[in-house]
């Protein structure tokens, strides 16, 4: 939880700093630039870990508020551990491959090698589900955001249908399934369950992806809202009301976690855009970390795929770009492919 606060509190004071600009009238190395499909399949940006561009700094350092208020909630796996082992530098390439005792080789994630030890990091992850759960939701409800911390905590994956207020698609979709416009709203095609309540939704994935004890946190009723709510609020509805957009024939994918303000900004755009994407949770103690690690290179969050243009990239200001670059269209423009004709209707407990 330290490292968690000290986390946040760095996020925030470099985004505070980056607000300044460049010092001495030098150009930033940040400048904004014209941005294509072609230039970010090409030649995408390369991951800065804790980088700020200044445009984006008052973004990052409200996104961290969520962070702050939620104690780390959703940054963490279930169960998570870390300890300090010794880092094997002395293995020729060419020798047989063999693992630590420990389970780990050279090219799992760790977070840090401090004097020829390196940590390691465990969890206590349970089943996994065959397919990716679904989930109707959107990105500033704090109903919402329990449920993403939750599926956070628990590492699973979930294909996200974005509902953002005056939305045209998932919306009218909901309301046809399952009667009204109510977030969230979770689909579960392995146990063929679907069901409202935030609370409930919480209590069944812990029953049925691990041991079926919920944190603290995401158990204590409205003080769990409330400090969700509180930590949307900086971020003044971001995410929450529709923006014109066209849809992809393929969800995208995002690695990410719950907490993250990186991660955040980015989520916003694809809420507020209707662009439905397949989560790959990787809060501190997944194995997803070193599977990230193994597929570029590194590990940095976010990392975006996109199948529909071939696009791969890190940054979050420029997968923001992105976004709005390839998917966004004009109020006057055509609906997005696959627009329902359905009104959207709400009710009292439209969250």
């Amino acid at each position: 939880m330290v490292l968690l606060c000290r986390t946040s509190a760095f996020q925030i004071s470099r985004a505070i700093r980056a607000m300044k600009g460049p010092q001495g009238g030098r150009p930033s190395p940040w400048k904004m630039q014209s941005s294509t499909t072609d230039k970010y399949r090409q030649d995408p940006p390369k991951p800065r870990k804790f980088a700020i561009r200044p445009d984006k700094a008052l973004d990052i350092a409200t996104a961290s508020a969520g962070l702050v208020f939620r104690l780390g909630s959703g940054a963490l796996v279930n169960g998570y551990r870390v300890s300090f082992e010794k880092a094997d530098t002395d293995t020729p390439k060419d020798a047989p491959q063999t693992r630590a005792p420990s389970g780990l080789d050279e090219d799992e994630y760790t977070f840090v090698t401090v004097a020829g030890r390196k940590t390691v990091e465990t969890n206590r992850l349970g089943k996994r589900p065959a397919v990716p759960l679904e989930l109707y939701e959107f990105e500033g409800c704090p109903f919402c955001r329990k449920v993403r911390e939750a599926v956070s905590i628990l590492d699973l994956d979930v294909l996200f249908y974005p509902c953002p207020k005056d939305g045209k698609v998932y919306r009218p979709r909901l309301v046809a399934r399952a009667g009204k416009s109510q977030f969230p709203y979770l689909v579960d095609p392995n146990e063929k369950l679907e069901m409202y309540e935030s609370d409930d939704i919480i209590q069944y994935l812990f029953d049925t992806y691990s041991d079926g004890k919920v944190p603290l946190f995401l158990r204590l009723g409205p003080f769990t809202t409330i400090t969700c709510g509180l930590g949307l609020a900086p971020r003044l509805g971001k995410g929450s009301r529709y923006i014109p957009s066209k849809s992809p024939r393929e969800p995208l994918i995002l690695w990410g976690y719950e907490g993250s303000p990186f991660v955040k900004i980015v989520r916003e755009v694809l809420s507020s855009r209707e662009l439905p994407h397949l989560m790959k949770f990787c809060a501190r103690g997944s194995p997803k970390r070193s599977a990230l690690l193994k597929k570029t290179g590194t590990f940095q969050v976010p990392y975006l795929e996109d199948p529909n243009t071939g696009v791969k990239m890190f940054e979050s200001a420029e997968i923001v770009n992105y976004l709005n670059d390839e998917y966004g269209v004009s109020s006057d423009e055509q609906q997005p492919v696959g627009t329902s004709s359905m009104t959207t209707t709400t009710s009292a407990d439209d969250r």
